[in-house]
């Protein structure tokens, strides 16, 4: 069977398959989570509360985080497009 199935190619499919598939889409998900944090009395927004749409003043630590996650997807996205335009296969 080993004749058949080049193992080294079914494995570098399979893990450019997981990062792209599976990678690329969580960093950007944690990117949007980053950049979105709950109000402090979330529980008494839903009620209707007043002050409830209070700015929430977002802490740099997760805006650093969130801009280094969006950014690697940005810059996935123009690669690959990059690669395809040029005339890559």
């Amino acid at each position: 069977m080993s004749d058949f199935i080049e193992w080294g190619a079914l494995a570098q499919v399979a893990v450019a398959g997981l990062v792209v598939g599976a990678g690329i889409p969580a960093l950007f998900a944690l990117g949007l989570r980053l950049l979105t944090q709950p109000a402090a009395g979330a529980a008494g927004a839903a009620d209707g509360a007043e002050g409830a749409a209070q700015p929430v003043r977002r802490s740099v630590p997760r805006v650093v985080g969130a801009t280094l996650c969006l950014g690697v997807v940005v810059g996935v996205l123009a690669l690959g497009l990059t690669f395809l335009v040029t005339g890559g296969h």
